[in-house]
């Protein structure tokens, strides 16, 4: 086998263990439960239970529903074509099958453990853009891990396992294509609605009543007012009498009268 395809393969499971890894980390706990049981939404399409973000169409519940129940019959029908494979009676040497059985383990533990918790954020919340960027980006990474599969399987396996993967291969490509428009489509949305907030806020701002300012009157012709001046308090003293002179004497008081 062609070494520059063992280093392509190599590269590729890389890119789909980091793929899973990011998957599992990034998801909650609690997400793991929900993604073996469908949600159910209400009239508006909003989902039951699920966090305030404002509603969500009907269409476009009804739309991301479609998709996510295609990947999961993509992935369950992926998983048994894997398992049929019969990667060591292949016509190769031992370095290139054990690259494909690496391939294969990446591929089922990335369907069974990383994507059904990313459909669990996304029927939690239809039009999250990162929950659906994130899912976007791990179909990326299937498709080019599924591919290499496929290819080494077209040259060294069955010719109906080369058919029964390449259709899962078509699957993911159709749920892909239809995943990026509908993220292009959120994502116009969305700015569609920053642009609205914000032109609603401007309009509402311009409605608030500006206070008139004070105006202060200052009259020309009214005469200025002098200061008050305090007077400073001084005490009095007493006269003294004149030198050489004595004061005259008090005449004795009169007896009083007798009753």
């Amino acid at each position: 086998m062609n070494p520059n395809h063992i280093f392509s393969s190599f590269g590729l499971c890389s890119l789909l263990w980091s793929a899973t890894a990011f998957g599992q980390s990034a998801a909650p706990p609690a997400a793991t439960p929900a993604a073996h049981a469908s949600p159910q939404y209400s009239a508006q399409g909003t989902p039951a239970g699920s966090a305030p973000g404002g509603p969500v169409s009907y269409a476009s519940v009804t739309q991301l529903n479609g998709l996510l129940g295609q990947l999961e019959a993509t992935s369950k029908t992926t998983q048994a074509d894997l398992a049929k494979l019969r990667i060591d009676r292949w016509k190769t040497d031992a370095s290139s099958k054990k690259q494909a059985l690496g391939n294969v383990d990446s591929i089922q533990r990335n369907l069974q453990n990383a994507l059904p918790e990313m459909l669990a954020q996304l029927r939690n919340a239809p039009e999250d853009l990162p929950a659906t960027f994130k899912l976007y980006r791990n179909l990326d990474a299937l498709y080019d891990v599924v591919g290499s599969v496929v290819e080494s399987t077209g040259a060294f396996g069955s010719k109906d396992d080369f058919q029964s993967l390449s259709n899962d291969l078509s699957s993911f490509e159709g749920t892909r294509k239809q995943l990026a428009e509908r993220l292009e489509n959120l994502t116009a949305s969305k700015e569609q609605e920053i642009v609205r907030l914000r032109t609603d806020l401007k309009t509402a701002q311009a409605a608030i009543p500006a206070a008139p300012p004070k105006k202060i009157v200052v009259d020309d012709n009214e005469p200025a007012k002098k200061p008050v001046v305090k007077k400073k308090l001084v005490a009095k003293k007493p006269a003294s009498a004149a030198p050489g002179t004595t004061a005259p004497a008090q005449p004795p008081s009169a007896p009083p009268k007798p009753q």
